[in-house]
């Protein structure tokens, strides 16, 4: 845990993101804005640093900023079979993105094993493969 009074400049550098992020964050409701002294600058507490770790470890496993928001509202203490049923969700999507994707590889190989077997004919298959499927 950090002692010292954090500035939103040592914040950023502590959370390893752009001061311009927090401000962001801060806009979609995701990180309280902490009040701004009559002289002086806002300070942060550890909890707003640890709140920006947890926005950016969520959004390396593919949560989207809705749903992290989602997530910070249901705390710690929440049901986890809330958070549960967020990240099976999301699983499936990835699941469906993953499928979507070997379906692309497999058209791009197509595509290239074609083209590669094709050397005699003034047309390329690749783009002619895109004319013909419209």
């Amino acid at each position: 845990m950090i002692n010292k009074p954090l500035t939103i400049g040592c914040l950023a550098k502590l959370a390893d993101i752009n001061l311009e992020t927090i401000l962001f964050y801060q806009k979609q409701g995701l990180l309280q804005k902490p009040e701004k002294p009559i002289q002086g600058y806002r300070i942060y507490s550890s909890e707003d640093l640890a709140q920006l770790i947890f926005i950016q470890r969520a959004k390396l496993v593919g949560f989207t900023l809705a749903e992290i928001k989602k997530l910070l509202m249901l705390g710690e203490d929440c049901d986890c079979h809330k958070a549960k049923n967020m990240a099976q969700q999301k699983l499936m999507m990835v699941n469906e993105k993953l499928n979507d994707l070997l379906r692309i590889k497999e058209s791009l190989e197509s595509y290239i094993h074609h083209c590669g077997s094709n050397e005699k004919s003034n047309k390329c298959p690749i783009i002619q493969s895109f004319k013909n499927n419209i």
